[in-house]
């Protein structure tokens, strides 16, 4: 004779497939974090479908608050110590959460292995939330941070990221096609870029921004591909182009500290800035009025972008409705004297 058969008990897995969401969302309405109306219907009505019954005393534990959010940089940590844009952001990023009276937790991933240790942490309840930057196109924070349901804000915005995840960011293609077009208004013909990050959305818009700046003037041959925003590679990636065209007249660089290394290699060719070569960069950083002649640029307001998004973290960890789910920031150009 058999005993009873014993019924499996429903899971946050479970609901999040009846209700059509991730689990991170599930997560969040259990948590009292916030999602949309919408999606908040939704797993209400799943959970009464399949019949999930919260663990009171683990909800009880995640309630409980750090008073503190997570800073993640995912940078090589040479870059990180040399990008002022970080810095900028990190400190308007502390200024809110000072305000809020929450610590920064500052954490670097540069390696698998830091990954995994960063993922064990964000799990474990150190933090109540988590701003994130440089998150590349199929990141695993990206996966992380949905199944774990943590408030979080993205500076940026991966293409994979889900919709319920906000972001705060700059209009980077369209930016880069007006300083584009300002460049072509001073009668530069032969004009190329030294493409940075193309792995980011930040880098991949900036691409898209001045192709469509250029349109039918536009020659693949004159993009120079470089990895990251780093002052070496703006020095390779200028060499390259006037590997190519030495004829060339006019350079949009996808970031100052690369304007910056794109101009020694212009000084180095005998290539005189703005007389021979037109060069403009991105970001408004400090490298833009350490070069001689200053750079022309696009005001990146670094400091703004990490005060909004502790401020939408703020906003998640209190429950509070609506978030919003993307803010975009102005980014003007700022003529100087290298174009």
């Amino acid at each position: 004779m058999t005993g009873p058969r014993k019924t499996r008990r429903a899971t946050v897995h479970d609901v999040a497939a009846a209700a059509g969401v991730s689990r991170g969302t599930v997560n969040r309405v259990l948590n009292g974090g916030y999602v949309s109306a919408d999606a908040r219907t939704a797993i209400e009505a799943a959970i009464a479908e399949v019949g999930y019954v919260p663990n009171r005393a683990a909800s009880m534990l995640a309630r409980q608050r750090s008073q503190a959010v997570g800073f993640l940089a995912l940078e090589p940590h040479s870059l990180l110590l040399e990008d002022p844009n970080i810095g900028a952001i990190m400190l308007g990023a502390n200024s809110a959460l000072s305000l809020a009276d929450h610590q920064m937790v500052s954490l670097v991933i540069d390696s698998d292995r830091d990954m995994q240790r960063v993922g064990r942490y964000l799990s474990g309840g150190f933090v109540d939330g988590a701003i994130i930057v440089s998150a590349r196109s199929h990141d695993p924070i990206i996966r992380l941070i949905g199944e774990i349901g943590l408030p979080t804000t993205f500076v940026g915005h991966p293409p994979d990221l889900a919709r319920d995840m906000p972001y705060v960011g700059i209009d980077n293609a369209g930016s880069a096609l007006a300083i584009t077009r300002r460049l072509m208004a001073t009668g530069r013909t032969r004009i190329g870029m030294i493409a940075a990050a193309l792995d980011r959305d930040s880098g991949a818009d900036r691409l898209t921004g001045f192709k469509q700046a250029l349109g039918e003037r536009f020659d693949p041959g004159l993009v120079a591909d470089v990895p990251l925003y780093d002052y070496t590679y703006g020095v390779k990636g200028m060499r390259a182009l006037l590997d190519r065209e030495p004829a060339i007249d006019g350079v949009f660089a996808a970031s100052d500290a690369v304007a910056a290394g794109a101009l020694e290699a212009l000084r180095e060719a005998g290539r005189r800035v703005p007389e021979d070569v037109g060069l403009v960069g991105f970001d408004d950083s400090s490298w833009a009025l350490r070069t001689q002649p200053p750079l022309s640029t696009v005001h990146q307001p670094a400091r703004e972008v990490g005060r909004t998004a502790a401020e939408l973290v703020l906003r998640q960890i209190a429950g509070a409705e609506p978030v919003e789910l993307s803010v975009v920031l102005d980014s003007p150009v700022v003529w100087r004297h290298s174009a």
